[in-house]
């Protein structure tokens, strides 16, 4: 039988943590100057327009998260991963080159689909190794790799962008991050899908009728009180997010910061957010999920609120490092929540639903805020996001109930038939 644990499987353990720091820096690539290649290579003055590359990243991805579900448990985790770096491998080269803004919306397509693929296939192996115990540890570490190197990309890509233009060189990066992931990917990394089955096979909630995909959708999207809450505070951490990877460069911008004080401010919030995941992931397998996730909500609704009340670039940093600690509290919980809840025998299909409401919050904060933004200006479409975060903590604080108090319970729970809850 595969063990369970990060002691018995730390090896391949790390192996996936270094795989999803390749997979953050792809996104990295484009968080500090893809807005200002908008404006000043394309020309695109609409703030919904230059904000366009979020939502169709956004879409695209949340539909593969979905797909990534559910292909994990059909055909294993390892095939996924591995498909999702072959699908990356044009994207530096067209952004690289794209004669148009459509080009760029095609790269990110293709950026969407990778994204959609390789996280949710490291996450889905990272819940498999860790067993039940220390699942918010795990989400933690593999959250912070990620996020890290997202903003060490972007830190540096606005670097590049300073010192030589906005293409091809900072895209030259993404080259060597897609090479270093599918090498990873297809050769040492392996298989995790027997040790989920291993897990449901011991619990003995796994003798119980399976879900359909259908019913795994309702529960984790609706009836089921707290995967729903998971699910709607997910999507507008995500909400929030792609705003603040479309208006802050450009709030920053119309302040007069240049490229090289942009990508620094672009980099403080994920990196923050990324060390910040090493405590609240763990610390969420002592203390609970609940008000972390609540008060995180709250927590990342002040830093967006500071962003958009400051002038200069002392307050942004401020209210990047709050909204980078706030999302630190709620990122990895959400993650460990979820598969607190949800049985081994159908959580990769719930991880990749949960995944796909989440990340469907890029193309709404995209939208949203880009239509605000053209209505009213950018820092009434900064507030509005500020409001919706806020009150999506309330949600949870209302709606959630503390998902680590008994997790056979919860579990067997979700695998017998009852009343939706409201």
């Amino acid at each position: 039988m595969p063990p369970l644990g990060l002691a018995n499987n730390w090896r391949q353990f790390s192996l996936l943590v270094l795989v999803n720091a390749f997979v953050g820096a792809m996104v990295g690539l484009e968080r500090s100057i893809l807005p200002a290649l908008a404006e000043q290579e394309f020309q695109l003055v609409a703030r919904t327009a230059i904000l366009s590359f979020i939502v169709v990243f956004g879409v695209v991805k949340a539909v593969t998260n979905y797909a990534a579900g559910r292909l994990s448990d059909r055909l294993g985790r390892k095939p996924v991963l591995v498909a999702g770096w072959i699908i990356a491998t044009p994207v530096p080269l067209i952004l690289m080159w794209a004669p148009s803004w459509n080009w760029v919306l095609f790269a990110n397509v293709l950026l969407g689909v990778s994204q959609g693929l390789t996280w949710s296939t490291t996450v889905i192996m990272k819940i498999d190794l860790a067993g039940p115990e220390r699942r918010g540890l795990a989400m933690g570490l593999n959250e912070c790799a990620g996020y890290l190197a997202l903003g060490g990309s972007a830190l540096a890509t606005g670097y590049i962008a300073a010192a030589y233009g906005l293409r091809p060189q900072p895209f030259y990066l993404g080259v060597v991050f897609v090479v270093a992931g599918l090498v990873l990917s297809a050769w040492p990394v392996r298989e995790t899908h027997s040790h989920a089955r291993h897990e449901a096979r011991s619990d003995a909630a796994a003798s119980r009728s399976a879900l359909s995909q259908g019913e795994i959708f309702a529960r984790v999207s609706f009836s089921d009180r707290d995967l729903s809450a998971v699910s709607q505070a997910g999507l507008v951490n995500n909400l929030n997010d792609g705003m603040a990877w479309g208006l802050f460069p450009l709030l920053y911008a119309a302040a007069g910061l240049r490229f090289g004080q942009i990508g620094v401010l672009a980099a403080i919030y994920p990196v923050v957010w990324a060390l910040g995941q090493l405590l609240t992931g763990a610390l969420s397998d002592r203390l609970g999920r609940k008000w972390l996730i609540a008060s995180g909500m709250w927590v990342q609704a002040g830093g967006i609120a500071l962003v958009a009340v400051s002038e200069q670039s002392r307050g942004f940093a401020l209210g990047s490092v709050l909204l980078g600690v706030g999302t630190a509290m709620v990122y990895p919980t959400l993650l460990a929540a979820i598969a607190d809840v949800a049985h081994a025998s159908w959580r990769a299909s719930a991880v990749g639903v949960y995944r796909w409401w989440r990340d469907l919050g890029y193309a709404v904060g995209a939208l949203v805020s880009g239509v605000a933004a053209d209505w009213f200006g950018v820092r009434s479409a900064v507030w509005l996001v500020a409001a919706l975060t806020f009150g999506s903590g309330l949600v949870v604080a209302v709606r959630l109930r503390e998902t680590t108090r008994t997790h056979a319970s919860l579990a067997a729970e979700s695998q017998s038939p009852k009343e939706p809850s409201i």
